[in-house]
Order: structure tokens, then sequence, then C-alpha cells
């Protein structure tokens, strides 16, 4: 069993402090394997993680596309998981970072407008029914929609061969076996990327993860805030004072 604390997102200071790092720069736009090599060049002993193309889980919008440089296909073919050329090459560039930078778990994360209906549902099972054993997978769906009956979701995770995704402090993870966990922040909405997390949360945290350790071999705690590198060296610090992690 073993806890694995880090975040989402990086520079180049946290490959001395953190065994585990999401890569976010993969969500945003495909990565040259250049700047892939060096990263797993500068942190052999750094485990990354890696967010999949928003081409695969993203409607065009001109928010996050907005930080993509070179978009390709026809925009109107993205996100959604749609069956289209555009989500296929996305796909194959997420791939080949994740195999470059020897990741072993790929997150998927659909927005809000990624609604629980028939033909969004069938084309989610359909896109992961196509990809390989080779790399683990994990889903973290938002949107309040998905919540509202807890079937829908248990459905599709006995359907598909992936991780559920949740922010412990909101959710409880429908899947067992690896827990995956990503915190946004608490407040009102799903998101408050500004919220520095107090020693009570991080306490509650702690407690939530002791719990968790008795059922599953893995445990990933990734901070998404901005206060994400302070914050998690605090909960790092936790885990081993209390020695909760049989690792160390």
């Amino acid at each position: 069993m073993r806890i694995k604390v880090g975040t989402c997102g990086f520079t180049s200071k946290h490959f001395n402090f953190f065994e585990v790092l999401e890569v976010q720069q993969t969500f945003y736009d495909i990565v040259n394997e250049n700047t892939l090599k060096r990263w797993r060049k500068e942190a052999p002993n750094v485990e990354f993680t890696i967010k999949a193309l928003q081409v695969i889980t993203h409607e065009y919008n001109k928010s996050t596309y907005s930080r993509m440089k070179n978009t390709f296909g026809n925009v109107e073919n993205y996100g959604h998981f749609k069956p289209t050329k555009e989500v296929q090459i996305a796909l194959d560039e997420t791939i080949r970072e994740a195999r470059i930078l020897n990741a072993k778990i790929i997150v998927f994360q659909t927005p809000p407008s990624f609604k629980p209906n028939e033909v969004n549902i069938n084309n989610l099972i359909n896109f992961f029914s196509t990809l390989s054993n080779n790399f683990i997978y994990a889903w973290e769906p938002r949107g309040e929609e998905w919540y509202r009956d807890l079937k829908i979701l248990e459905n599709i995770f006995s359907k598909i061969k992936a991780i559920h995704v949740v922010d412990p402090f909101r959710r409880e993870s429908l899947t067992k076996g690896l827990k995956y966990y990503r915190l946004h922040g608490l407040g009102k909405g799903e998101l408050n990327y500004g919220y520095k997390y107090t020693d009570e949360d991080l306490n509650k945290l702690y407690e939530i993860v002791k719990r968790d350790i008795e059922e599953n071999e893995e445990i990933y705690v990734m901070f998404n805030n901005i206060h994400s590198f302070n914050d998690a060296l605090r909960f790092k610090s936790i885990i081993e004072e209390r020695k909760l992690n049989p690792s160390k």
C-alpha cells in the first residue's frame, strides 16, 4: 500500500520535493518530444501522470483553447469523446506523451457541458472500449448532473476500465483498487483554485486517506489549487509524521 502526494502542474523546483506530479500542459496543447524528454531526464525519480489533451474531452471554446497554439482538423469535431478523426489524433498524441514520460496514469477530465445524455454516454463507453491495457485510465466527470443519479455513473464504470477521479472533500469515488484524488479548493461550486487549505482541512483529509488505505493498494492525492506546492508539502509532512505511509 502506498500514498503518493503531489501537485497538478509543476515547475522544476517541484522535482526535488514530490515523487508524483500531474502534467497539465498536455491538456492545453500538444507537448513536443524535446520538452517531455527534458522533464524525464531532470526528474528521474518522479512519477508523471498526465492529463489528456482537451480535444478529447472539451468542445472548442474561447477559454481553454486560447492556450492551444496550433489547432488541427475541424474544431467542430472536438471534444466529448466524439468518434472523429480529430479526437483520435488527440488520443494518439496523449499516448505518445505518456510513453515518453513513462507515465502509467492518464486522466480524462470532462467539463460540466459534457452532460449525462445518451449520446455522450455512448461516445464515452465506445471511446474507452478502444483503449489498450498499457495504461491506467482515470475519468473525472465535473458537473452536478452526473451525481443526481449515481446509478448512471455506476453503470458506466461497470463498463469501462477507468478510475473514478473525485475531490475527496466533495465526492466519494465509485471505483475500487486505486484512488486518484484531485483537490480543487473548498467553497461554493466545484472549483476554488484560490483556496488555501487550513490545518483542520488537512487533518480531515488525513482521516479520509487513513480510511482508504485499508482497502486500496495506492492512493494519489493531487493538489490542484494556487497554493498547491505548500499545501501538498504540508500534507506530505502529516503523512510522514504520523507514519501512515507503509513505504516510509
